[in-house]
């Protein structure tokens, strides 16, 4: 096989303009995961493209790309992007991937279109410099529903392909991972989210014969009080201490002059390592049991979650990862499990996941936006990552 060529139509700005331009607002494939197969296919990856589906959610279109054998290096990401809102709010069409005072606007751009166009780039120079014989082996798992339900994608994409016997060594995520500077923060973790309904049952009456009715407001409050009386916890090594937010109170009660019978409200806790979701579920039993006492009548239903902490031990590619960061930006990046949750959740079982891409300042936003030379810094600590990773010596990869 002749090595990949490498044009300007790859650059990664080329590449994330071409992306930006499929509108692939969950759980619509947009034309994203086709551009990206055709591209992949040309350089020689074996390209499959699974759709997976569950009832009561969309049927998600999926890409698995892979070549070369030996220690395989997993590059992450998703092309599906939540909805632009009002497209004339916008500068530019949220779809048009026009560049402007340095900067590329679309929906996507950061989060995380920008990311896989990253990657590719980076990939297909290395392919370009060291041919398909590079003493290993890379792929791409790119889902189109990690906006959405996070159902159909790459959760069901890594069962798939361990199904077919596909074995990782590691795993870059290209998540938008810098808050304000690009090489501010790599991603070794994520920390777990629940989330919980709890109801105070009470009795309905007039609020003039108190008497005769039972308010669960008080009870309510009472609950409340407990649940956020002491901190879950002060943290650890690697995590932030977790923590419980109310989301919503509320009685659904459009009367003035009637006790409602009942009080809902729900809430949602970001856990650290130290929890699971069984063991966190025990602890808020015990604290609503001691709150209530013999005093208030609730439920708590505690939700499914697939979304458990985890953290990747700091090791030798993250130090590949981090030098390459500091080559090119200057910076040594913090080593953080900050934020929300990512597919790094799903990943973590297959392979040791780290997360690092651009900056997220704009994602979700109108004028989302990153900079044309961000894009060009990225694509090339990610081809130092490669050349780290498969040196030219043949000499073994720093893996944990």
């Amino acid at each position: 096989m002749r090595p990949v060529t490498v044009t300007d139509a790859h650059s990664p700005l080329a590449l994330a303009q071409g992306l930006i331009r499929c509108p692939s607002v969950t759980p619509q494939e947009g034309g994203a995961l086709a551009y990206l197969a055709e591209i992949l296919a040309a350089a020689g990856f074996t390209v499959e493209r699974p759709v997976f589906s569950e009832p009561g959610t969309p049927d998600i279109e999926n890409l698995y790309a892979r070549l070369g054998e030996g220690p395989c290096l997993l590059f992450a990401g998703h092309t599906d992007v939540v909805p632009p809102g009002d497209a004339s709010a916008w500068r530019h069409g949220p779809f048009e991937g026009v560049i402007e005072g340095g900067e590329l606007f679309g929906r996507g751009a950061v989060d995380m279109k920008g990311g896989i166009a990253c990657m590719l780039a980076a990939v297909l120079a290395f392919l370009g410099r060291r041919g398909p014989d590079f003493g290993g082996a890379i792929a791409f798992l790119i889902t189109g529903d990690e906006e959405g339900p996070a159902v159909n994608g790459t959760v069901k994409l890594l069962d798939w392909a361990r199904a077919r016997g596909e074995l990782f060594a590691h795993c870059l995520l290209g998540e938008p991972t810098n808050p304000d500077t690009l090489g501010e923060m790599i991603k070794i973790g994520r920390r777990g989210s629940l989330t919980a309904n709890l109801t105070v049952h009470g009795v309905q009456g007039h609020v003039a014969y108190p008497h005769r009715a039972e308010n669960p407001i008080p009870g309510l409050l009472r609950l409340a009080q407990g649940l956020l009386a002491e901190p879950l916890d002060a943290g650890t090594a690697h995590f932030d201490a977790s923590n419980l937010e109310f989301t919503t109170m509320d009685v659904g009660n459009p009367a003035t002059n009637v006790i409602p019978a009942e009080a809902r409200a729900t809430f949602n806790i970001r856990f650290n390592d130290l929890w699971t979701p069984e063991t966190l579920a025990a602890e808020l039993e015990r604290r609503l049991a001691a709150a209530a006492g013999n005093a208030v009548r609730y439920s708590l239903d505690v939700r499914p979650t697939n979304s458990v902490a985890f953290l990747t031990q700091p090791d030798a590619f993250v130090e590949q990862v981090a030098d390459a960061i500091e080559a090119e930006t200057g910076r040594r990046p913090a080593l953080s499990t900050t934020g929300g949750t990512s597919d790094a959740r799903f990943i973590k079982d297959a392979c040791p996941v780290i997360e690092f891409g651009l900056v997220g300042r704009t994602m979700h936003q109108v004028d989302e936006r990153v900079a044309v030379a961000d894009l060009d810094r990225l694509a090339a600590i990610v081809g130092r990552v490669l050349d780290a990773y498969f040196p030219a010596d043949g000499a073994t990869q720093r893996q944990a």
